[in-house]
């Protein structure tokens, strides 16, 4: 365990039919460095995860998006599974909440089919970027640069494509929002 992340608040926004583990090897990992972290999510109490196709577990629900204020988060999660994200799109509160990070240049960490909801948060244009391949034509449409690669970081953002490529996910992820931690607090 490490203390890199200790003080830091991040938020994983999600609903039912997210990736189980594109959620649960996210958290961990922020947790094993010290962060605090809430899952948000339009349903309250629980959210049903899958494992791809299959029915995965519950995952405890943290903080309703309609008491969550995004101005309180220092960066944001978003997990993949098909189902999850096209979910959150249609959720103007959570396209709200998700461009508060886009437009602050908060530590965005999306993967797989995660990076969807970003199209919408005005997140994707001129950003270079991974995600699940199905997702290409979207991304470039809404002007991003998609590159086919295990983890991709630009500037505030990381984005990988698959839960295998979770260990390095998870590596990006902490260093970019240790980074931004430490920026924050040398700042003040």
């Amino acid at each position: 365990m490490g203390e890199r992340l200790s003080g830091c608040l991040i938020a994983v926004l999600a609903t039912d039919g997210v990736e189980q583990i594109e959620l649960t090897a996210p958290v961990a990992a922020l947790r094993d460095e010290g962060a605090e972290v809430h899952v948000v999510s339009d349903r309250k109490e629980r959210i049903q995860g899958f494992n791809h196709h299959d029915r995965g577990d519950e995952i405890k629900v943290d903080m309703s998006l309609d008491e969550a204020e995004a101005d309180k988060y220092d960066g944001l999660v978003l997990p993949g599974g098909v189902i999850n994200p096209d979910a959150l799109r249609l959720k103007p509160r959570a396209i709200e909440f998700v461009r508060h990070f886009v437009e602050a240049k908060l530590p965005i960490a999306a993967i797989c089919h995660g990076p969807w909801t970003l199209i919408d948060a005005g997140g994707a244009s001129g950003r270079t970027m991974t995600s699940w391949p199905s997702l290409k034509t979207d991304l470039g449409n809404a002007g991003a640069q998609w590159v086919d690669r295990e983890v991709v970081v630009d500037e505030n953002l990381v984005t990988s494509r698959k839960p295998d490529d979770l260990p390095s996910f998870n590596a990006k992820m902490i260093d970019l929002m240790a980074h931004a931690a430490h920026n924050h607090s040398a700042a003040e």
